[in-house]
């Protein structure tokens, strides 16, 4: 494409600067041009596909590549910013293709079914009612953030794992560099490092006894298959620590900010909890955190729409516009606790659908089912433009929310 065709297009990435409503970029490319080239920050460009169905198809179509280790794989990484390819041990499922990503997703499918994380439900509890004392014991106003959304998913996901809870500080700060769009490649491979090096260290300990934890079957498992590889373990390990906490952290801060600053629906979910679930689900559909997350990279010449994406053409599958598709989700602006959006793309669609879907859908019914219920005076304590949002970083959320009751 010439040069003065690319500088006429959109720009990646586009910024959201609002909690509740999508970029004007978005909705243009929704109304006027849902699947259309976009420019990105290296000089190229892609595809941005911002309808349901489509963004739905493509992720559901091996011809489309999640590896981003391949040269051509969009990026909206700072110019000079694209990934190392990372050596075949060190890769997580999350970017295989067939034939590996199938096997490698099935071995460790079985630790997140809804019976596996339906027994975890009264240590979620648990773990929920202290850190609700904890709020409840201290200051007023206090952050959200600090005392539940980010503590809830990482004391889960580092019992599940076997990893010590007093390690989080170490893995939050490296996943905080690691998913800020503007920290440097080097520094962003550093925190990498430092998080792959502490969980192969950790998985080391591990070896000789392996506990009745998520990585302790895991290394029984693949040594009884005789696939047991330490890097690859570390590799999940790496992916379920960094994807457990901090997604699940983000919603909570987001559909608490929410329900406080939406008196009617607050009202509907306080005075019926058998809506929680489903209120979960709306809350997903309504901010879709990861939607500056999900790209591929077309590896046949496919039609999608009217438009033929070439071999070779990368595509960014814009999540956030496609659950806001009215033809799916009427008046999708609007954020209504008793909608049926279990059909959203949240977590995804397809062969990467988000493996701990489950995990993430049972924390968020515990901690909203517990603060409505011990917490009703629950308010903001601060203006919702006055909130600190995450801006700057691939998955979308709050650095704060003051609150008080």
């Amino acid at each position: 494409m010439a040069t003065s065709e690319m500088s006429d297009l959109r720009q990646f990435p586009v910024i959201r600067t609002c909690p509740y409503t999508p970029p004007t970029e978005y909705r243009e490319l929704a109304r006027d041009e849902p699947i259309a080239r976009v420019g990105l920050p290296d000089g190229g460009w892609a595809w941005a596909v911002s309808r349901h169905e489509h963004v739905r198809q493509v992720l559901n179509d091996p011809s489309f590549s999640a590896d981003r280790s391949h040269p051509d794989f969009p990026s909206q990484a700072p110019a000079g910013q694209k990934p190392q390819r990372l050596d075949e041990a060190d890769r997580t499922i999350l970017t295989m293709d067939p034939p590996e990503h199938g096997p490698a997703r099935r071995a460790v499918l079985g630790e997140f079914t809804v019976r596996r994380i339906n027994a975890l439900v009264p240590e979620i509890q648990r773990i929920v009612d202290e850190q609700i004392d904890q709020l409840l014991a201290g200051p007023q106003p206090a952050d959200l953030v600090e005392t539940l959304s980010l503590p809830v998913p990482s004391r889960v996901i580092c019992a599940m794992l076997g990893v010590p809870y007093a390690d989080h500080p170490f893995f939050q700060v490296n996943t905080a560099a690691m998913i800020k769009r503007d920290t440097p490649m080097p520094e962003r491979r550093e925190a990498f490092d430092r998080i792959r090096g502490y969980m192969s260290d950790l998985i080391a300990t591990k070896e000789a006894d392996p506990p009745d934890d998520l990585l302790g079957r895991q290394i029984r498992q693949r040594r009884a298959e005789g696939a047991y590889d330490r890097r690859s373990l570390a590799a999940l390990g790496f992916l379920l620590l960094v994807a457990g906490h901090e997604t699940t952290a983000n919603m909570i801060s987001l559909g608490t900010l929410k329900l406080l600053d939406d008196p009617e629906q607050h009202a509907k979910l306080r005075a019926d909890p058998e809506r929680t679930a489903g209120a979960v689900e709306e809350m997903l559909r309504y901010f879709t955190i990861a939607d500056s997350a999900v790209a591929r990279l077309a590896t046949a010449d496919t039609t999608v729409g009217d438009v033929t994406i070439r071999a070779g053409e990368g595509v960014l599958l814009l999540g956030l516009v496609a659950n806001r598709d009215p033809d799916v989700f009427p008046d999708p602006d609007a954020f209504d606790v008793e909608r049926p959006a279990r059909h959203h793309l949240a977590f995804g669609f397809g062969p990467h659908q988000c493996l701990g879907q489950n995990l993430a859908r049972v924390e968020l019914r515990v901690v909203f089912d517990a603060l409505l219920r011990r917490v009703p005076t629950l308010r903001l304590a601060a203006g919702v433009a006055d909130l600190p949002i995450k801006s700057d970083a691939s998955i979308f959320g709050l650095y704060q929310l003051p609150v008080a009751w």
